[in-house]
């Protein structure tokens, strides 16, 4: 019998959207706890630097902070409703073993509010490294694969019905528009997420109270010692420097959730349109290998990255919805605004993260049929090209006769099974001219050009720098 894992694990059996993810592990408990200690030992270093705790304090609590092993965090965190508090008792008590005189540095003049914002930015960041890797790649396949299809022709489709020819270059290549503008996105998020520090409500007086009790000597009992270590704390940290404390003014977190969500949907545009090309009686496309096998069916081979992606998609935004009503947070520090981000907004980045890692698996294994692209073309029998027929009609015809005629020939088509061809009265125009104009392959617009400016917008690849 398999091992059965605790009952308090979450190892994403019920979200293989995101499990066994890059983000999946940077979002976890363990990588909450690591940022949470992060946040708290720069805070440390940061009032050392600016004479508000000696060295060997910042010295003994990062050491500590680095090798500090939490028990039963979440429920001792109910106590208080946040699990900083009980962070902080665990890093105390861990510092005052290594040196006594440095455990009362331990959080001093923070609230919990400080650490745990800071410690979600930190898993941000570190989480969107990893989404916009997954976005670069899959970027470059689709740069590789619209080039390669510039001009394979496919029927457009308009409400589910063929409508005129198009590329899959077209197509491919607005994929990757739609992975670069997410890209951006949260390029402009990632770079401006900030450290928080406000104290307990917002003012940093705490720090002032400890720079005139003599804390720290020299310039750091001068003016504005908060304001001061605000800037060398988002340094500690790798963060960005917040002009305000920002406890209940959550752009960071709004920005982050507006940002998660176009990226979401971005993705999850690109897998609807595979799986609607990978049903059976379409065929365009298939996803690479042998898909996803089905219990029941031995011949099924199911577009399964697709279909994650698309999941992921859905749920993305009613997360960001939560994230966006936080915005209403009362006073100076909210009950239950803040409290109500922190799931969601966790849950928000693994969806999207596991949506990252597929589209580039997606992406680069991505079969394409151009034979059956032009199989499906063919299958209206040139009415897919009825607009190009009106066109060429109206100098002869008029416009409403050259509609007329058209919309008559449809009908007929469609009831006798004709090709348009047949279908049109005779003489309405030279065969000779009629012929060339039923190809639907030279009636592709500027497809080809629009590829190739779509194609020139590079792509950015970013290191993966972790705070």
């Amino acid at each position: 019998m398999a091992e059965v894992p605790p009952p308090a694990a979450d190892l994403g059996l019920l979200s293989p959207s995101w499990a066994g993810s890059a983000v999946a592990d940077r979002t976890g408990d363990a990588a909450y706890l690591r940022a949470m200690l992060d946040a708290e030992a720069a805070l440390t270093r940061a009032q050392a630097a600016l004479g508000l705790a000696p060295e060997s304090a910042a010295a003994a609590v990062t050491a500590a902070a680095h090798t500090l092993r939490c028990h039963d965090l979440a429920l001792r965190a109910r106590a208080a409703g946040n699990p900083v508090v009980p962070l902080v008792a665990d890093l105390t008590a861990a510092v005052a073993d290594r040196d006594p005189d440095a455990a009362p540095a331990v959080h001093r003049g923070a609230t919990s509010q400080d650490i745990l914002d800071t410690a979600t930015m930190l898993v941000s960041a570190r989480a969107l490294d990893a989404v916009r890797a997954d976005l670069g790649r899959t970027a470059d396949a689709l740069r590789r694969t619209a080039a390669e299809h510039r001009d394979t022709p496919m029927a457009g489709r308009t409400l589910t019905q063929h409508a005129v020819p198009t590329t899959f270059g077209l197509k491919a290549a607005g994929w990757r528009s739609l992975v670069l503008d997410a890209d951006d996105r949260l390029a402009a998020v990632r770079a401006s997420l900030p450290a928080q520090l406000g104290g307990a409500a917002g003012t940093l007086a705490a720090f002032h109270a400890y720079a005139e009790a003599g804390a720290g000597p020299g310039e750091a009992a001068g003016p504005g010692p908060g304001v001061r270590l605000l800037a060398g704390y988002a340094a500690e940290t790798g963060l960005a420097e917040p002009a305000l404390p920002w406890h209940t003014l959550r752009t960071p977190i709004a920005d982050l959730a507006g940002a998660l969500a176009f990226t979401a949907g971005a993705l999850g545009k690109m897998a609807a349109d595979v799986l609607t090309l990978c049903r059976t009686e379409i065929g365009e496309l298939a996803e690479g290998g042998a898909g996803g096998g089905s219990s029941a069916m031995p011949h099924k081979a199911n577009p399964v990255r697709a279909t994650l992606i698309a999941a992921a998609a859905r749920q993305v935004p009613a997360q960001a919805a939560v994230l966006y009503g936080s915005l209403t947070a009362e006073d100076e520090r909210p009950p239950g605004a803040w409290h109500a981000e922190w799931q969601p907004l966790r849950e928000a980045l693994r969806l999207v993260g596991g949506a990252a890692r597929d589209a580039a698996e997606l992406t680069a294994g991505l079969e394409v049929r151009p034979d059956r692209m032009r199989r499906n073309l063919d299958a209206t029998r040139g009415l897919v090209v009825t607009e190009r027929l009106a066109a060429a009609l109206t100098p002869v015809l008029g416009r409403a006769e050259a509609r007329r005629t058209l919309d008559e020939a449809a009908r007929r088509a469609a009831a006798e099974g004709l090709d348009l061809r047949d279908a049109l009265a005779p003489g309405t125009l030279p065969d000779d001219r009629l012929r060339p104009l039923l190809d639907p392959t030279t009636y592709l617009g500027s497809a080809g050009p629009l590829v190739d400016r779509a194609l020139a917008r590079p792509a950015h690849h970013p290191q993966e720098p972790t705070p």
